[in-house]
């Protein structure tokens, strides 16, 4: 695989692709307000990776999925200071406001959420540690893993009109909304591409 490096130079790419992005208009105000944190980190060996978490088992909804960390945006909260508090919160990482390069595209989910991705930038002696009332594992998802051939996976089903999107990642498949900011972040903040991903749909036993 082609790895990219996690230094200044790919830092530098992402946050001027990021700034190129003309943001979609707001989205239906109906829908509660959520934020995710994309950190770019080490993978260990000089790579770029993002951090990905897997659900703890215990929680009463989503338990044991795989997810980018984040969650409810307070009130009076921006998403900005939501995505950073929620990685503060579930994988006890501590990232300052200079530590974010840019945001990606609100996506609508079918529980009724407006998730904002916020992409942000891990200093080299970055720690991580999973708390386990909601995360029951961390991992690091190199970059080259996901843009494989034939990665992501695009999947008609008939009760929409629209594909669902999935990566097969970490031994099982990656769904929306996740995998729709993932998709995202590759083909807008990697790639330069100014791809939209809010009509890319959820398996239908996501859709509660």
């Amino acid at each position: 695989m082609n790895h990219l490096r996690f230094d200044g130079a790919l830092r530098t790419s992402i946050t001027r692709n990021l700034a190129l992005l003309v943001a979609e208009p707001p989205q239906a105000s109906s829908l509660k307000r959520a934020a995710v944190c994309l950190i770019l980190t080490d993978d260990g060996g000089g790579g770029a990776a993002l951090v990905l978490t897997r659900r703890a088992e215990h929680l009463s909804a989503h338990s044991g999925q795989f997810a980018l960390p984040g969650g409810r945006i307070d009130t009076g909260e921006t998403a900005a200071a939501a995505a950073l508090r929620e990685a503060r919160e579930e994988i006890g990482i501590d990232l300052t406001p200079a530590s974010i390069l840019g945001r990606l595209d609100d996506y609508p989910t079918r529980s009724g959420y407006l998730i904002t991705p916020i992409v942000a930038w891990a200093p080299d002696d970055a720690a991580m540690r999973a708390n386990p009332a909601e995360v029951a594992a961390i991992y690091r998802v190199v970059l080259a893993e996901l843009r494989r051939p034939g990665s992501p996976e695009f999947v008609a089903i008939p009760e929409s009109d629209q594909p669902v999107i999935r990566y097969p990642l970490l031994g099982t498949l990656i769904h929306a909304p996740t995998a729709a900011v993932l998709y995202q972040f590759m083909e807008v903040a990697v790639h330069g591409r100014a791809t939209r991903v809010a009509h890319l749909e959820q398996p239908v036993w996501a859709w509660r």
